[in-house]
């Protein structure tokens, strides 16, 4: 069923409550994190996968350093 879902106040911040039936989609419990994405169709929620996660810090890191390499690599 595609019930709306309500965004509540939680501190300084707003919250919503997912059921349980949208978190076994999801395959996360309580305490897992989930990535927001865009995408075309509009923002998706995913599941944290922390090998992605550093993989894409390690890259960004590379990137970062060598620039002007990766620049001229792209000629």
């Amino acid at each position: 069923m595609n019930k709306p879902l309500k965004l509540i106040p939680i501190g300084n911040s707003t919250g919503v409550i997912l059921p349980k039936d949208l978190l076994q989609e999801l395959g996360v419990r309580e305490g897992d994190e989930l990535f927001r994405v865009r995408t075309p169709n509009g923002i998706e929620l995913r599941r944290a996968n922390p090998e992605f996660a550093e993989e894409m810090r390690l890259a960004r890191e590379i990137m970062r350093k060598d620039r002007a390499i990766l620049r001229e690599l792209a000629k």
